[in-house]
């Protein structure tokens, strides 16, 4: 039983605690998976049928609500990864990772880099991702440990907001593109330029 303390005055749950709750779930879910016998064969498929009950409620809610109620629906985090598990979601995979990068951007950047959508490929998310040399206070990795955290962090995001989205590829940021120099052949910086006369500069 949940404990009450953790409920607002309203009886509400906070994020957080949503986010313990679920996370619960799942570490209950994969012990049935381990267990035998056919009374755990029973509740598994309890949770089944009640989680496909609430999935036609939910898209039945979407189905009377209006465009503006809808966008606010899925714009709520807790619903709107109920409606992509119930794979209901009002809004495109592109549209929802896309949200999902602009609301990771505050803590990339926080960490001196910075992170924006460049679209799909198909089915794999592309972001524009500089990690920088720094990596705020308190760091104590190296700036590769901290890439490769940003990096995964924002996989995870990504996927979490889009699981039909198969990988998440970086492409390089136009600030981190330098040009590359001309390429002069050595005999050229040999040679003296020739006189417009016809006659060479007397050395």
């Amino acid at each position: 039983m949940a404990d009450a303390g953790h409920r607002s005055p309203t009886g509400r749950l906070g994020d957080p605690d949503v986010e313990a709750r679920l996370a619960r779930i799942d570490e209950l879910l994969a012990g049935l998976d381990c267990a035998p016998g056919p009374t755990v064969r029973l509740a598994v498929e309890a949770v089944r049928l009640l989680t496909e009950v609430y999935g036609e409620a939910l898209a039945r809610v979407l189905e009377r609500a209006d465009e503006e109620l809808a966008r606010r629906l899925a714009e709520d985090e807790l619903l709107g990864h109920l409606l992509v598990m119930h794979a209901i979601h009002p809004e495109s995979a592109e549209r929802r990772a896309a949200r999902a990068v602009e609301r990771l951007r505050p803590a990339v950047r926080e960490r001196g880099g910075d992170v924006e959508w460049a679209g799909l490929d198909g089915s794999v998310a592309r972001v524009r991702l500089s990690t920088g040399g720094g990596c705020g206070s308190g760091c104590g990795g190296g700036a590769g440990d901290v890439g490769e955290a940003v990096r995964e962090a924002v996989r995870q995001a990504v996927l979490a907001a889009a699981p039909e989205l198969t990988a998440v590829e970086s492409v390089p940021d136009a600030a981190d593109r330098r040009a590359a120099p001309a390429f002069v052949p050595l005999d050229a910086l040999a040679r003296r330029p020739s006189d417009p006369s016809g006659t060479r500069e007397a050395v």
